[in-house]
């Protein structure tokens, strides 16, 4: 074992307590909080002859299977994944396969794989793909119990931000699509006999859009607004009605359970909170008879009502064996007679029983953490406060247990989302900071949800101002109940509360002593600049509740509201732990908030895991982190922390340390570039008529396309006019230029239901996108002029003054992604290029993005100024290939 003072002497000096620990309980070992549970997510097979779980196999968390009668010492692996642990997994309906999901260093790109358990017994059996696609996300849709063969999944293989809709053979792995997202959809429902019936969409105004699913149509037959919830859930037999979920309506706060009829768009209430505290939480139905068994609340604790009076019964004599515990139903046979029933509490991260519905029998399976010594840990209490505008917080206390709760160090712990909420039960973070001396605020601010719409919109637009004071009210709060020392008060989380942490040191430095930021975004502009391709559809929804960086208004409020702005206010000590690979908040966020830091020679300290996304999965990065995180607040609010850790641990620290120093930030090509003058054209573009035959290769498969182009003069202005010739139908793209400056006076582009119609001025651009005859108003302030996109940008890079080393940047309006993007261009060198209309000597240019996407290469031909051959590499489609090549000139 080492020492914590030999693992960290280059990070954090170590420090002496100030807390009297006499009366403390002991020193909790981390590795019991943040180590891989022994045994979790048991499951039963169908037909309940066997008991599947997860436990770690050769140090990484796999799936496990042995006979449910058996003990778990006779288990056997079915799979190995040797790097990153399984995050969940399930049965096939008929027993045959399990399914889990997985992803790459926590990029996201969750894949659907599966094996067969009965071919575990010399090791674990090979695992399948079942959607295979480089770059791709995989969308779970459905396991129809009418198809036991089958899984539905969406696929974002051809376009990143929406997913197709696929079957998939289990047997044989062949997919098969079902239908192609070309509208937008952002979500699929099936009906129980496994019939694609309702979709979901978000409009241009953030609203949410309900739609049958017909042929080869949608039929608009429930709508909310951005500000209010709706969404389908489990349909009901025969597919005619599906369950309902929404607070539509001025009359309506809380979100209900209802039924909504397909054919005429009508609602009959089924539900909501019988005490109209909180919005409606889940319903239990039985697999058996689609009869409804039970709903939930999460108010303080977990309330439920019960419909079927058996479950009931079942129910209560559980718990009057259990005691106070909150109880949950897992998995069951298909039958519903054995069932896993979980029990927690906020002082135990529980127990694992098997429960027989006939015999009344239950019988103990396994404890997740059994060395954890639940007589130690704290007492997690609802409680309430007053925020500085009057509104009630609703929060949770945990207080370390042994001494008394009185000028205390304390940790505010904002959770992430920031729609989202805690609830009561056994929190490992907020156990080991307890465990540690600190008393632990989890406050459900305004924007969380599960309070109703009121309270979750009086959070919009209001990121770092009233959100941030109901923390900091909190914080008050525990200082005016004598709890906490004022002195000795920090902030941590991750996600938003990360966020919040930087916001917290950077708006109210006087608050906090330390922060510690888990993935948090300091930049609320990049945030949104650099959300993954699959959130397409939710853009317009941030942009309503965060704010709308195309405004004038919009972008100088964001700026005001990122820490990263205030980065020269903030004088408390900041610890920033980051996953490399994360596709939510970049690692850019916390790359600037340590630069910034570093470079005003303020207190920082840096953790990058390159193994991980957004918050950690592998153990000893956990606990690393934590190692950290722990000496880290004890050195600057006085708590205590363990001293020793595994020999792997400190090595994993030490790696995972980034000296602030060496940190380097993109300079988007160069800095200033995004008000930099266009570069001037030196020639004309040469007109004509260009064919291209275009070759886009993916994983093997190669798919052939004709381009033509034509460049025309018309007065004062050009007209570039390129027409694709596509497996999916016809795509227009025209361009219209002004001569001498190349600079964009309008384009169109259209592609089957697609319309985009645009005109340019050198301050604005504006305009409407068109979808299946849904017109979204486009309306975007410039900082700068920009070049033209689309057909016109190949010509337009040919007019530059080409030579050899000639190097620059440029701007484009990206349409779809409705913002400004950077590019640089360089000269790589003159090269002959042989292409079906002839050989040519060309200039090679290298077009790289600033927003870290593939370069492309453009050969421009050094007589006539034309475009020759392009090469690209398209992220969106999976990596595809793409060269294009000049195949015939007219002029």
């Amino acid at each position: 074992m080492n020492r914590l003072i030999a693992a960290l002497c280059l990070l954090f000096p170590l420090i002496t307590t100030a807390q009297d620990t006499d009366t403390l309980p002991p020193l909790i070992d981390r590795a019991l909080f943040f180590d891989d549970p022994e045994i979790a997510g048991a499951q039963l097979s169908p037909d309940g002859q066997f008991l599947s779980f997860i436990k770690p196999y050769n140090d990484v968390r796999n799936i496990w299977v042995k006979p449910a009668s058996a003990p778990f010492e006779d288990a056997v692996p079915v799979t190995a994944d040797t790097t990153r642990p399984i995050p969940g997994y399930f049965w096939s309906r008929d027993g045959r396969y399990i399914l889990y999901v997985q992803d790459k260093g926590g990029d996201e790109n969750f894949h659907v794989y599966a094996v067969d358990p009965s071919e575990a017994a010399d090791g674990p059996p090979e695992a399948r793909n079942l959607t295979d696609a480089d770059g791709a996300r995989a969308l779970l849709l459905s396991v129809p119990k009418a198809m036991p063969n089958t899984l539905f999944v969406g696929l974002n293989d051809r376009d990143p931000a929406w997913h197709d809709v696929y079957s998939v053979d289990l047997t044989t792995g062949e997919r098969t699509l079902l239908r192609e997202n070309t509208d937008n959809i952002s979500g699929w429902r099936f009906d129980l006999d496994g019939n694609l019936r309702l979709a979901t969409r978000t409009a241009g105004d953030g609203s949410t859009e309900i739609l049958r699913v017909d042929d080869d149509a949608f039929t608009l037959i429930y709508s909310c607004s951005v500000f209010e919830t709706c969404g389908p859930s489990r349909f009901l037999p025969g597919g005619e009605q599906v369950y309902l979920q929404t607070n539509k309506g001025d009359d309506t706060d809380l979100i209900r359970l209802a039924k909504l009829d397909l054919a005429t768009g009508e609602t009959t209430l089924v539900e909501s909170d019988p005490e109209n505290q909180v919005d409606f939480g889940g319903v239990m139905i039985s697999d058996v008879d689609e009869s409804m068994i039970a709903t939930f609340y999460n108010g303080d604790r977990l309330r439920i009502y019960f419909k079927n009076a058996d479950y009931e019964a079942d129910y209560n004599l559980i718990k009057s064996k259990l005691g106070d515990v909150d109880l949950n139903f897992g998995s069951s046979t298909d039958d519903e007679r054995l069932w896993l029933i979980s029990a927690n509490s906020d002082t135990d991260p529980g127990a694992t029983y098997l429960f027989d519905r006939e015999t009344k029998d239950l019988t103990f399976q396994y404890r997740p953490r059994p060395q954890l010594p639940t007589e130690h840990l704290a007492e997690m209490k609802p409680v309430r406060y007053t925020s500085v505008d009057g509104l009630e917080i609703p929060a949770y206390l945990t207080l370390p247990k042994g001494v008394a709760a009185e000028n205390l160090p304390a940790i505010i712990f904002p959770h992430g989302g920031p729609w989202a909420r805690d609830s009561w039960g056994y929190d490992g973070f907020a156990q080991f900071l307890a465990n540690r001396g600190y008393a632990v605020l989890q406050p459900n601010f305004r924007g969380s949800t599960g309070y109703g719409k009121a309270f979750l919109n009086a959070g919009n637009k209001e990121w770092g101002d009233l959100m941030q004071d109901d923390l900091t009210a909190g914080a008050e709060w525990l200082v005016e109940q004598g709890i906490a020392d004022g002195e000795r008060i920090g902030i941590m989380g991750g996600s938003y509360g990360g966020y919040a942490t930087l916001a917290g040191l950077a708006f109210t430095p006087d608050v906090y002593a330390a922060g510690v930021s888990i993935v948090g975004p300091s930049n609320l502009m990049t945030l949104l600049e650099s959300i993954p391709p699959y959130w397409e559809s939710f853009r317009n929804v941030f942009y309503e509740r965060m704010g709308d960086p195309r405004t004038p208004e919009g972008e100088a409020e964001l700026k005001r509201q990122s820490p990263l702005y205030s980065a020269e206010k903030i004088t408390a000590p900041l610890l920033v732990i980051q996953g490399a690979n994360d596709p939510r908040v970049k690692q850019a966020e916390s790359d600037q908030i340590v630069v910034a830091m570093r470079d005003l020679n303020r207190p920082v300290a840096y953790i990058v895991a390159d193994d991980e996304g957004h918050g950690f999965r592998r153990p000893v990065n956990n606990m690393a982190a934590m190692a950290a995180s722990e000496a880290f607040l004890a050195e600057h609010l006085g708590g205590r922390f363990q001293e020793d850790m595994p020999d792997d641990v400190a090595a994993r620290l030490e790696e995972l340390k980034v000296d602030p120093a060496s940190v380097e930030l993109p300079e988007a090509l160069g800095t200033g570039l995004e008000t930099a003058p266009l570069p001037t054209p030196e020639a004309t573009p040469t007109a004509g008529t260009f064919a291209y035959a275009m070759n886009i290769d993916l994983n093997g498969q190669t798919m052939t396309m004709d381009v033509q182009r034509s460049v025309v003069e018309n007065g004062e202005t050009w007209i570039i006019t390129d027409n694709v010739t596509t497996p999916m139908g016809q795509v227009v793209d025209e361009a219209v230029v002004a001569k001498g400056t190349m600079a964009p006076v309008t384009r169109m582009v259209s592609q089957g239901p697609m319309l985009i119609e645009l005109e340019y001025t050198p301050n604005a651009v504006s305009g409407t996108m068109t979808m299946n005859g849904n017109a979204n108003p486009i309306d975007a302030m410039l900082e700068a002029p920009v070049f033209g996109d689309g057909a016109s940008i190949d010509a337009t890079l040919a007019t530059l003054p080409l030579a050899e080393g000639y190097e620059t940047s440029y701007r484009v309006f990206d349409a779809q992604q409705q913002k400004v993007r950077i590019f640089g261009v360089k000269v790589v060198g003159i090269e002959s290029v042989t292409v079906p209309a002839g050989t040519y000597d060309a200039f090679h240019l290298e077009v790289t993005p600033a927003d870290g996407d593939p370069a492309r290469g453009v050969w421009v031909s050094v007589e006539g100024r034309h475009v020759v051959k392009t090469t690209a590499t398209l992220p969106q489609m999976g990596g595809a290939k793409v060269v294009s090549e000049l195949a015939e000139v007219s002029m």
